[in-house]
């Protein structure tokens, strides 16, 4: 199963393998055995950010497609433009910035180059045609087939696409967060990706795990909500109207014999101007999951029911930053 990545020509599969964890509540050994399963269930794209684990997720994965999966396998999505230091969140859009980040992971991924290559966010402090310099820069030099932006809005994304289209080169994808409990992109960013061409990549789908299920009676030792690598990462989702979601996605599940997390990733998977979500794993188990997603066709009726209950109507927060 594939999908071309906004209106490009690029293949991907309607899932992608996120490495966030990487480095941090996920191992070498067990990052192997991820990328494994999920290139042998046909799952092709995998996402990764120079900022993610300290490095260390552009490492084991560079090291892993050296020798646990092909290459040519696998199509790298690397971000740049935020980086950790003292557990200070660092951005630094600039061309400098960007140029010399794609370099190091350009090292790191052990590649001469990235199949997709994002801006992580949107800085106010940088003018966004020199953000997009960089960008052509990667694309020019062979560095990056393909580029894109994460966690930009509407208007952000259709400037920098057109700011692009002056240097052909084509703006393809728009990494955000995008749930059951987050659906601020309908408003203008779906609509936008649809009529212009690029393909949406939401992060978080699960809503932190919240949709899943595991946080309905408290927080699990072992969870990300729980862990000090990640504090207040659930936080924000572990609310009434979040809580009214998770139930209605566990009564989906049920009545369709499959898990909450199938239910949500097939929802989101399915909406209009999203190319793939991206799940990052933290066992075994969660990403076999994920990947039966891939098979879950959703009933109509079971749609409509999720789309009521989730109404942005009912409060759904504004896009994070991951």
């Amino acid at each position: 199963m594939r999908r071309r990545l906004g209106s490009s020509g690029l293949p991907v599969t309607p899932l992608a393998l996120g490495t966030m964890l990487w480095g941090n509540a996920v191992d070498r050994h067990e990052a192997g055995e991820h990328l494994r399963a999920f290139v042998d269930a046909g799952g092709n794209l995998v996402d990764t950010a120079y900022g993610y684990g300290g490095g260390d997720a552009e490492s084991i994965l560079g090291e892993l497609l050296e020798g646990t999966v092909s290459r040519e396998d696998v199509v790298v999505c690397t971000k740049a433009g935020i980086s950790r230091a003292d557990g200070t969140r660092r951005v630094d859009v600039s061309r400098r910035g960007l140029m010399a980040q794609l370099d190091t992971s350009l090292g790191r991924l052990r590649s001469d180059h990235v199949d997709l290559w994002l801006v992580h966010t949107w800085s106010d402090d940088v003018p966004l045609a020199e953000t997009m310099s960089a960008l052509e820069w990667a694309v020019t030099s062979g560095r990056a087939r393909y580029v894109g932006v994460s966690n930009y809005s509407a208007w952000q994304a259709t400037r920098a696409l057109s700011l692009l289209e002056a240097a052909r080169i084509p703006l393809v994808a728009n990494e955000v967060e995008y749930s059951l409990t987050s659906r601020s992109p309908e408003t203008e960013l779906a609509p936008a990706a649809e009529a212009l061409g690029f393909g949406l990549l939401p992060w978080s789908p699960l809503a932190r795990g919240v949709l899943t299920g595991k946080y309905r009676n408290g927080i699990p030792s072992g969870s990300r909500a729980g862990s000090p690598d990640f504090p207040n990462f659930a936080g924000r989702f572990l609310d009434e109207r979040s809580s009214r979601i998770a139930d209605a996605v566990a009564m989906a599940a049920r009545g369709l014999g499959t898990t909450p997390a199938e239910v949500a990733l097939a929802w989101v998977r399915d909406r209009p101007g999203v190319a793939a979500p991206i799940v990052g794993a933290r066992t075994s188990g969660q990403l076999r999951s994920a990947l039966a997603s891939l098979e879950l066709v959703l009933p109509d009726e079971i749609v409509a029911a999720l789309d009521d209950v989730s109404s942005p109507s009912g409060g759904a927060g504004a896009p994070g930053r991951r």
